[in-house]
């Protein structure tokens, strides 16, 4: 007992760090919701929080691999967590949409440099055997979170205001970053060796990436399929409350209900997941998770009735924990940790402008043709991506690159 303790010390602290953070950006998310709506009461300023994430990462993804690598991924971590809440504070006191949109600018900036900081940091923490077990506990976290999360801000709003709100939640982060101080940082990291960030070095680390890619054939054709998937998805959320209210005709309380019920059937996949993930082999968890998770979308798209509805959200959420916790263990499996920041760097590059390019290409074409169209050949052509992507996952001669 005392030797299993020792060993998930760590592993135990830097999940506590990371869901406490996951419901830190849930109640965000529904903080500022509501800020930007009272400021403008527009629809599409509220939509356009959808475009700031892909958009920032198409500036900075460039660059923030070539500074992560050189640097303590712990201490970008917590630097990250600082910033994220300092700035949280100071939402409130944003005088027009202008400084609140610069602030949200820079909170995305910071969460640039988090991603692939943490995933890297994930990799070193967590020996090898261990990372489906840590990445499927961590799907039930951040499942939790989706629905601990909202509460918690919902609630906070109502008895308090937006504003204490914000300020609460600017005290997840911190609690987050308190608690990475507790663990041991896993690099030695020479000062004098860290390059200074220059296009000549950016380019330089450009050329590792395309080498590593070029050497990785295959990890890279299952990771960005997974991608291109994801892209898909992304870009049917984005009309989702437009679908369900208009088209389906779901009233705002539906709607909330639906969302609630997605996130208990995340819980139950995470929790089982949980406890099977050492019986599953990843080919399991990522075939089985994106095959599902694709059929849940098609079931959303030709929905007509709430019930309907909700059966394809609960297969969306219960083996979207499956996939992405599949998908992460593969990826830390064959991504070496010297390139992993800025291998992931250009990997987010790669998504952000697909789904911004996707975002705008569905709300013109949802205009021009009709939401239910587009949404269902979405769907499908989802499916269809998911099928060929199960082609390459399942060839016996790769099975090297799933072996724990």
């Amino acid at each position: 007992m005392n030797h299993f303790l020792k060993e998930w010390k760590d592993p135990a602290i830097l999940l506590t760090s990371i869901g406490i953070a996951s419901i830190g950006d849930f109640v965000y998310l529904v903080a500022i919701n509501i800020i930007v709506y009272q400021l403008t009461h527009s629809a599409a300023a509220v939509a356009g929080l959808w475009m700031i994430g892909p958009l920032t990462n198409m500036v900075t993804k460039f660059w923030t691999g070539s500074f992560i690598d050189y640097r303590s991924k712990r201490k970008i971590m917590m630097i990250t967590y600082v910033i994220r809440a300092l700035f949280i504070c100071f939402i409130p006191f944003a005088p027009n949409m202008v400084v609140t949109y610069s602030i949200l600018v820079i909170l995305s900036v910071a969460k640039a440099f988090f991603t692939p900081a943490s995933t890297t940091y994930i990799t070193m923490v967590i020996p090898k055997e261990k990372r489906k077990r840590f990445n499927s506990i961590r799907s039930f976290a951040s499942s939790g979170a989706v629905i601990i999360g909202p509460a918690i801000g919902g609630t906070l709003i109502l008895v308090l205001s937006v504003e204490v709100t914000l300020w609460i939640n600017a005290l997840f982060f911190v609690v987050a970053a308190l608690l990475l101080a507790c663990l041991s940082e896993k690099e030695s990291i020479q000062k004098d060796a860290i390059p200074r960030l220059r296009l000549a070095q950016v380019v330089r680390d450009f050329t590792v990436v395309q080498k590593f890619i070029k050497n990785n054939m295959y990890v890279s054709l299952i990771y960005v399929g997974y991608i291109f998937i994801m892209i898909f998805s992304f870009a049917m959320d984005a009309q989702e409350v437009v679908f369900t209210q208009q088209v389906i005709g779901l009233s705002e309380m539906d709607y909330s209900l639906l969302i609630s019920i997605t996130g208990i059937g995340s819980i139950v996949g995470a929790f089982l997941l949980s406890f099977l993930s050492n019986k599953l082999s990843l080919r399991v968890m990522i075939g089985t998770g994106i095959t599902m998770w694709s059929i849940g979308y098609v079931i959303y798209s030709f929905s007509w009735s709430f019930a309907s509805i909700v059966t394809g959200f609960i297969i969306i959420g219960f083996f979207n924990v499956f996939l992405n916790a599949g998908i992460a263990t593969f990826y830390q499996n064959n991504v070496p940790v010297e390139v992993m920041g800025r291998v992931t760097s250009i990997y987010q590059l790669i998504q952000s402008a697909g789904q911004v390019v996707f975002i705008l290409a569905i709300g013109i074409i949802a205009d021009i043709v009709s939401l239910r169209y587009t949404i269902v050949t979405l769907a499908i052509a989802m499916l269809i991506a998911s099928t060929a992507f199960l082609y390459f996952l399942l060839k016996p001669s790769k099975h090297v690159y799933f072996e724990e």
